[in-house]
């Protein structure tokens, strides 16, 4: 045990608790804007299913039912412009971070093998590499890495945590560039419904890819699309010569997500109004927070995409932390997200309408 977790670094989010508790001693209570966790309610559809598929006694398949590879392939094809998806072009996984942490491992990766991921960055993306005991390279053109012993290159459009979004332009050069070299590409969409100053587009749209699903494969997540972060759910989709070996090892594994959680997924795929739903209160949080954070004397910088705002006050992250929370307001300090975030904060906008509201007027 000790040899695995001696790996890995120390957990960041440990690090904020005595800014917490500076937060939460405010008379107003704290406004917690670190951690981007869904506090809207699970669309009353997607709790309607689940209820329905309570009475599961059986074992799931880690396939998923027929009916969950519908969902998720007619979706690819309606929201991402996909062509040509078939059931073995996807993959249900236990939650997005799952997948992140265990995909160098579950490709056989080691020793002498490198993992490649932005420069600001899910921390998970390196955590996956040290489990797996790859080496790892921060980017900032992946086109510009070294490509030999590159076994793995992630990309995140909409990233976290800056909300950059990758163009059409520059991911087709990237995965033209990732297949000359024979380098896996895995794409983090997570954020890809969440576009408000740019329409951010999936590695499987047929101008990207060439309607080819060779070499690469994106990762979807229900959390923040569909308040599903409670629910564990998500999946991948693309190269079938990747993920069909994936779910050979994921069976014997036994990383299957529950039968009432895949027919919640059926339900959340098939609807897209709550989805604009979500959008709105999460666009009208945004444009609150972003014009206070601007009033106070912050820059915003990228931020067209996803759920935060990369703010900058030009000083260390630490004190910026330390000066929202003297006003009950907590939020993640840049260099969670690698060394270059040193003097940016994310502020995740993602706190209840009331919430977001004490935070505008504390600013």
């Amino acid at each position: 045990m000790s040899a695995v977790s001696d790996r890995l670094p120390t957990f960041p989010w440990d690090k904020l608790e005595p800014y917490k508790a500076t937060a939460a001693a405010h008379p107003g209570g704290i406004v917690d804007l670190s951690v981007g966790t869904p506090v809207d309610p699970v669309p009353e559809l997607v709790q309607k299913a689940l209820v329905a598929a309570a009475d599961s006694p059986g074992y799931p398949t880690v396939w998923g039912t027929p009916e969950l590879r519908d969902a998720i392939t007619g979706w690819l094809t309606r929201r991402l412009g996909a062509r040509d998806v078939t059931h073995r072009h996807v993959l249900p996984v236990v939650g997005s971070k799952e997948l992140v942490a265990w995909l160098p491992t579950q490709l056989g990766l080691g020793p002498g093998d490198r993992v490649a991921f932005p420069r600001l960055a899910y921390p998970t993306y390196e955590v996956g590499a040290r489990l797996a005991r790859a080496e790892y390279v921060a980017y900032d053109d992946p086109t510009e890495l070294d490509p030999e012993g590159l076994k793995l290159l992630w990309l995140n459009s909409p990233s976290n945590p800056t909300g950059r979004v990758l163009s059409k332009e520059e991911l087709t050069r990237i995965v033209a560039w990732a297949r000359e070299h024979g380098v896996l590409v895995v794409s983090d969409e997570c954020y890809l419904e969440l576009g408000w100053e740019a329409d951010p587009v999936s590695v499987l749209h047929p101008d990207v890819c060439g309607g080819s699903y060779q070499g690469i494969v994106a990762l979807h997540s229900l959390s923040k699309r569909s308040n599903l972060a409670g629910y564990r759910a998500a999946f991948a989709a693309g190269d079938p010569e990747v993920l069909g070996p994936l779910l050979q090892i994921r069976k014997h594994g036994g990383m299957m997500t529950s039968a009432p959680t895949q027919a919640a997924v059926v339900a959340a795929l098939g609807d897209d109004a709550h989805v604009r739903e979500q959008r709105e209160r999460y666009a009208a949080r945004r444009a609150a927070l972003r014009e206070a954070l601007l009033g106070h004397g912050f820059r915003i910088e990228h931020s067209e995409a996803s759920l935060y705002l990369w703010a900058t006050r030009d000083e260390s992250c630490w004190d910026t932390v330390a000066h929202l929370a003297e006003r009950g307001i907590l939020v993640a300090p840049g260099d969670f997200y690698g060394p270059a975030g040193e003097r940016h904060v994310r502020v995740a906008f993602t706190a209840t309408d009331e919430r977001v509201a004490a935070a505008v007027e504390r600013l």
